[in-house]
């Protein structure tokens, strides 16, 4: 398998005479969690669906583990969408059920070991769920699948700082040695920490893309502190 798990090469997309991105070249390597930053309307979206396979390009490519995204890649990304898209009369049970015919990547496993240690009955439904449990339990969906590549879309923007530690603990714990994860988040200062790179996106460009020690070290600023002069109003 190809050492980098995702490549855009002068990457662009439109819609109508709207350009969401413009341009985009970056690699993504094995090993890696990577912050894809930038204020709405910024284009992050729209890069996580092409690198998904939700979308076309409308020029350039996007490489996943050096194949185009299609079916066999969909197979090899774990996909979390920003918005909750689980059922809310179906069990856990059922949504590993669905997920082990949907993917033969998904590890049950590892799934029922998150959801013992969280104490979350597999028999419980989702609507009888707090939505910090509901995203907790759409987490360990996405996060046991054994892929070279993982997109979380806001996976901590509507939970309290307590799920939040949760939920960034379990990307750390369960993504692959060799796989990535691109995350994309407005709470900067919350996911700094376990960040290795960072992609600053404004306007559909790449303003800023590289090594978050690297940067924090010429800068002398915390990823926090850029994000907030790069895009301040």
């Amino acid at each position: 398998m190809e050492e980098i798990n995702l490549e855009c090469s002068n990457l662009s997309k439109s819609y109508g005479g709207k350009t969401a991105l413009d341009d985009v070249s970056l690699t993504l390597p094995k090993g890696a969690i990577v912050g894809l930053l930038g204020p709405n309307g910024s284009g992050k979206t729209t890069l996580i669906k092409l690198a998904a396979g939700l979308l076309t390009p409308t020029s350039g490519t996007i490489k996943i583990c050096g194949m185009k995204p299609g079916e066999i890649t969909k197979e090899i990304v774990a996909y979390q969408p920003d918005k909750q898209y689980l059922s809310d009369w179906m069990n856990v049970e059922n949504l590993m059920n669905m997920m082990s015919d949907f993917y033969t990547t998904f590890n049950r496993e590892k799934a029922a070991d998150m959801l013992a240690r969280l104490k979350i009955n597999p028999k419980d439904r989702l609507k009888t769920m707090s939505k910090g449990t509901k995203e907790k339990v759409q987490l360990i969906l996405t996060m046991s699948r054994d892929v070279p590549l993982y997109i979380l879309d806001e996976p901590i923007g509507g939970v309290d700082p307590a799920a939040r530690d949760y939920i960034l603990n379990t990307i750390i714990g369960n993504y692959q040695e060799n796989a990535t994860v691109m995350i994309s988040t407005h709470l900067i200062s919350d996911i700094e920490n376990v960040l290795n790179y960072i992609i600053f996106l404004k306007e559909g460009k790449v303003v800023r893309f590289g090594d978050v020690e690297d940067i924090r070290e010429k800068e002398g600023k915390s990823i926090d502190d850029l994000f907030r002069e790069e895009f301040r109003c």
